[in-house]
């Protein structure tokens, strides 16, 4: 696979199936990889992420498939609203990891909306392959750990989880402020 080969292509309704068990996969071998069996820090049975988040954010926003060589390799999930720009999901395929398909997306997306100045992103704390690729690699910063000690505006168990939620909310804001 050529990092050059990757392109975003609208998610298409009968993707949107695969698409979602793409991105359960993705979020389940990055915990899996991070805890082995015993993480239990699910949002429904079996899944880190639920297919009514991953829903949600594709009815809400801008949804694409990460292609690389022709084969469907991953999924980004974008909001923009003038100069701010959210990106709700990025997520590649596990065989793809380490080969600059995610970066390579990155790109894309920014090539696509050169009118966002400020994106912002969510990722749990035990995710370190993606603290380290939004730091790292797309010159993101942490700006915000929500916690139990400090669920803050954005914090994304009260809005996603509701009451129900059992305090192991934790997440980082991560910031990107492109200038001119």
């Amino acid at each position: 696979m050529s990092k050059t080969n990757v392109v975003l292509v609208p998610l298409t309704e009968d993707d949107r199936v695969q698409f979602i068990r793409d991105n359960q996969w993705a979020f389940k071998y990055g915990s899996i990889e991070e805890f082995g069996l015993r993480n239990d820090q699910f949002e429904e049975e079996g899944e880190i992420i639920s297919r009514k988040t991953i829903e949600d954010s594709i009815d809400q926003g801008e949804d694409y498939r990460i292609m690389c060589d022709g084969k469907r390799v991953g999924g980004v999930v974008i909001h923009t609203e003038g100069d701010q720009g959210e990106l709700d999901l990025l997520f590649t395929l596990p065989d793809v990891h380490s080969k600059g398909v995610g970066y390579a997306a990155w790109c894309e997306i920014e090539k696509m909306h050169p009118e966002v100045r400020v994106w912002e992103t969510l990722t749990p704390y035990f995710e370190t392959r993606n603290i380290h690729f939004y730091v790292n690699k797309c010159g993101f910063h942490i700006v915000e750990f929500f916690n139990p000690f400090h669920k803050g505006s954005k914090y994304p168990d009260e809005e996603q989880h509701g009451e129900e939620d059992d305090g192991r909310g934790l997440d980082f804001l991560f910031r990107k402020e492109i200038k001119e």
